[in-house]
């Protein structure tokens, strides 16, 4: 459902619904999806359900489709029984009501289905009832459990014995003095609890004698904490009285020459489907497909307590499911368009995210500019974006997501995080793998690495990659003053070759070109992808989070497109021992060049958590941008109209002032 922020429909959209191969499950779906596995005597009511998503159709028949062709609905998801062993697979055809596929997995080498909610409960409950992690509270003074929170995590792989094979959770606490509290100001450290929520059974608790809980609040609504509101800030009004420039219907969304389609699973949460910028006519395609395939959360302080924890907040917890519902003036300001997002909860039922995805226009500031003397010409354009976006929330972080679309054919992503750190309490001097973000009080260092899934379509589906850098040209014949500046450009041929490093000190960056369309000087139409080349995963390659996170040791992947290889780290991800996902997609090294090929970009940040940090977290960004190069045979913004004629030229003494 679409919703607008004003309560009025905007003269250039209207709410149609759109069946389309690719659009996401809707609520009679996921009925039909649930009944054909009960009638078939698959799920019950201690059936859990997690992954449940669309399984696209190839790609080849959905560039086939055609309005009104049947392409059956498959659903595919992951299922298990509450306290069993074996997760699940199945596919189900829900136009036709039938079960395509039911087949189990081996959970000690393939993997869990993602953290449930009713474990938390689970969790909370074993630990308050064990003997060992209560005398652990009773050293620090803690008596009172209601004030005790827990925090259950996954657990990830780490050679217990006793895990494998069991869905396992470990667990810390901190301390909430009263309801309305931060309690990630007063972490319990040197406790953690090690639970098998299969077996319902606390396999050990690790205390590592640290009793000190900070005890300074960090309440940031509290005035003693953050000080009286300003009075200082006035008012800004963004409006558009005529309307917004976009259209959306049912899922298909256009804004001046760029069309695509907005998707949404619980899993990804929001996707492009089918980008491309109309030029000449028609709509020549860039990306068939683009999301965030996942994300690794490593943390590197070495201590019993905090060494196991490096979540994967996509495959683990599932960022579709964790969406917020968004409000107007708070996570959007302007005239904004919503849509609803309807996921899969645990047992299997629909659920509506109201307003998930916000979507709206924003001035960008100068598009181009020149005064010219010599011409007797002042001109200027302003730039002009869509952003499509959303929020989610995983515990203690809060991550938005922003595409953005230029009118120069740019396209960006931009990652914000914010949220609380995660707290530990510091052991004091300069401990070196934490900060003291306030008296006693730690927060480890640790990376947020994303991982974007980028099907290349650039002019078709045969594409190939170009790395280009800058080259220095040595002094000598042809170059006698020393100041020719060259690139390097290297074709990436096979999928071993395309796993590659950001070198920033070389200007590297990747062209992904066709390989069947010249542009009008005879060169290949290309798009560029620019990493903001910082660090990838810093944990050694003999670590657990290095072997499960395997993704993030490269800044760019390149393979050849198969359907369903969707996720960076694997499709089970939780208490997987490593090797899934892109490793494995690349293992039979197929050919890159002029093929349909997939990027995975590595982008993130590595955060070194500051006292400016805390309580809570102003925004930090990450991202990268895809940008034309070649692809349109001039610069395409040459025909947007002056925002205003007060910029007019007017001869003066031979100059030219702009009024």
């Amino acid at each position: 459902m679409i919703r607008y922020a004003s309560g009025e429909t905007p003269v250039s959209g209207r709410d149609v619904q759109v069946l389309h191969p690719l659009d996401p499950l809707t609520v009679e779906e996921i009925r039909v999806f649930k009944d054909v596995l009960v009638d078939a005597g698959l799920a019950g009511e201690r059936t859990a359900f997690t992954y449940v998503g669309i399984r696209e159709p190839a790609k080849e028949e959905v560039l086939a489709y055609n309005d009104g062709d049947e392409i059956p609905r498959i659903v595919s998801a992951l299922l298990f029984e509450a306290g069993g062993h074996q997760p699940r697979t199945v596919l189900v055809d829900v136009s036709n009501k039938i079960v395509l596929k039911h087949q189990e997995m081996d959970p000690s080498i393939e993997g869990q289905g993602p953290i449930l909610k009713s474990e938390y409960e689970l969790a909370e409950r074993l630990v308050k009832s064990d003997s060992a992690w209560l005398d652990a509270m009773a050293r620090r003074g803690l008596h009172d459990l209601d004030t005790v929170k827990t925090v259950p995590l996954s657990a990830g792989v780490f050679g217990y014995d006793d895990e494998v094979g069991n869905r396992v959770l470990r667990v810390l606490a901190f301390e909430q003095k009263y309801p309305t509290d931060s309690m990630w100001a007063h972490p319990i450290d040197g406790v953690v609890a090690h639970i098998d929520t299969t077996n319902e059974r606390v396999l050990r608790v690790i205390d590592t004698g640290h009793t000190n809980v900070p005890q300074e609040s960090g309440d940031y609504n509290d005035e003693a904490v953050r000080g009286p509101f300003r009075t200082t800030l006035k008012p800004i009004h963004i409006t558009q009285p005529e309307g917004v420039s976009f259209q959306l219907k049912g899922q298909q969304l256009t804004w001046e020459n760029w069309s695509l389609r907005v998707g949404f699973n619980g899993r990804e949460g929001l996707t492009l489907h089918q980008v491309g910028f109309e030029d000449g006519g028609s709509v020549r395609p860039i990306i068939y497909r683009a999301s965030i395939s996942e994300m690794a959360v490593p943390y590197g302080d070495p201590s019993p307590t905090h060494a196991w924890q490096n979540y994967f907040d996509v495959g683990e917890y599932q960022f579709g499911r964790l969406a917020n519902s968004l409000k107007l003036g708070c996570d959007c300001l302007g005239e904004i368009t919503y849509m609803d997002a309807t996921i899969v909860d645990d047992f299997g039922e629909p659920k509506v995210i109201e307003q998930a995805i916000c979507i709206h226009e924003e001035d960008y500031g100068v598009l181009w500019k020149h005064t010219d003397s010599f011409a007797g010409t002042s001109e200027v354009r302003r730039q002009r974006r869509l952003v499509i976006s959303f929020f989610v929330t995983v515990g203690n972080y809060d991550y938005g997501f922003y595409w953005y679309l230029y009118l120069d054919g740019t396209i960006e992503l931009e990652a914000k995080a914010t949220g609380i750190v995660f707290t530990s309490g510091h052991p004091g001097g300069d401990y070196p793998y934490a900060s003291e973000i306030a008296p006693g009080l730690g927060a480890p260092y640790h990376q947020h690495l994303f991982s974007a899934r980028l099907d290349m379509m650039v002019d078709g589906v045969a594409n190939a990659v170009d790395e280009v850098e800058v080259q220095r040209v040595p002094l000598g014949e042809g170059n006698p003053w020393g100041n020719a500046l060259a690139k390097k450009t290297t074709r990436l041929r096979t999928e071993a070759e395309g796993a590659r490093d950001a070198a920033m000190d070389k200007g590297r960056v990747w062209h992904v070109l066709s390989t069947e369309r010249n542009n009008r000087l005879g060169h290949p139409t290309s798009y560029v992808l620019y990493p903001e080349g910082q660090p990838t995963l810093a944990s050694v390659p003999q670590a657990s989070a290095t072997a499960r996170a395997n993704f993030a040791t490269k800044t760019l992947w390149v393979t050849q497109y198969h359907r369903d290889e969707l996720w960076a780290a694997g499709e089970v991800v939780n208490q997987h021992p490593g090797g899934a996902g892109l490793p494995t997609y690349i293992s039979a090294d197929r050919e890159i060049d002029g093929k349909d090929i997939v990027l995975w970009h590595t982008f993130g940040l590595t955060h070194y958590p500051r006292p400016e940090d805390w309580p809570i977290m102003p925004v930090d960004y990450a991202g990268f941008k895809l940008k034309p190069h070649g692809f349109f045979d001039r610069n395409p913004t040459l025909n947007v109209p002056k925002l205003t004629e007060q910029c007019t030229t007017t001869p003066h003494n031979g100059e030219n002032t702009c009024h």
